[in-house]
């Protein structure tokens, strides 16, 4: 199992959050902690750069949920840039394509 790290940094849309690591039960709370303590606008838009996203259960995919609640509750948007090949066949298969602006990479989601 690989450790969660999230580094952030700010763009002039609005925050990316590079995600790396394993997405699971013990760490998905790292990445809501983080969430809790982001401060978005409305109008901006919070990528969430999957890049090096090792690993990512059902937990994982709850916190990405969380996460968009939190953009949406704020009044901004959220990008899923560079999603895993696993990952992005998990989130067709239960429909979550169609609930996340999905982008290639982050440079692409501003």
């Amino acid at each position: 199992m690989k450790p969660l790290a999230l580094r952030q940094h700010a763009t002039a849309t609005g925050p990316v959050l590079r995600v790396t690591g394993d997405l699971d039960y013990d760490q998905a709370p790292v990445l809501r902690g983080r969430l809790d303590q982001l401060s978005l606008a409305p109008g901006q838009c919070l990528v969430l750069d999957l890049a090096g996203l090792e690993f990512c259960d059902s937990s994982g995919i709850t916190a990405l949920l969380a996460a968009r609640q939190h953009a949406l509750a704020a009044g901004a948007d959220i990008v899923l840039a560079a999603v895993p090949a696993n990952l992005l066949r998990v989130l067709t298969l239960v429909g979550l394509d169609q609930v996340f602006t999905l982008r290639p990479d982050s440079s692409a989601a501003s």
